[in-house]
């Protein structure tokens, strides 16, 4: 072997190993944020019994209006309303309806000034002026 194959070759091994590092990850944060993605699915969630999936529509939008929402999107085949709140800062809402069987899903994701909303608190809101709504 040459001396330029065995530079080479050493080059090239430290650049493998470099790149090996680069692609390992921390599994404990892997775990905790998949356990984070499901609690803050759990709140963001509410799934209903016998209901029509345009008067829960309706009743979604009217209920984000409630809030001091602007409805900017409603889409009632794929499910989906857009809604921003003006407040000094820009908490925008996405609220899908779909159905399950006999069931109405209803989704909200929220976002403040474009970071994900994890508080609960929020969504619990929006949620108990929706119930109020619908029953």
């Amino acid at each position: 072997m040459s001396r330029y194959q065995i530079c080479r070759n050493i080059v090239l091994i430290g650049f493998a190993i470099i790149m090996l590092q680069g692609c390992q990850t921390n599994a404990s944060k892997q775990v905790l944020a998949a356990g984070n993605q499901v609690e803050m699915r759990s709140y963001q969630t509410r799934t209903y019994d016998d209901l029509n999936k345009k008067e829960t529509m309706r009743i979604v939008m009217a209920t984000l209006q409630d809030l001091g929402f602007v409805i900017l999107k409603a889409d009632d085949v794929a499910g989906i309303i857009s809604a921003t709140k003006f407040n000094g800062y820009q908490l925008r809402m996405s609220v899908s309806v779909r159905t399950k069987g006999s069931q109405i899903v209803v989704r909200a994701n929220a976002q403040y000034n474009l970071a994900a909303v994890e508080d609960p608190q929020p969504y619990n809101d929006f949620f108990t002026s929706l119930e109020k709504a619908l029953f």
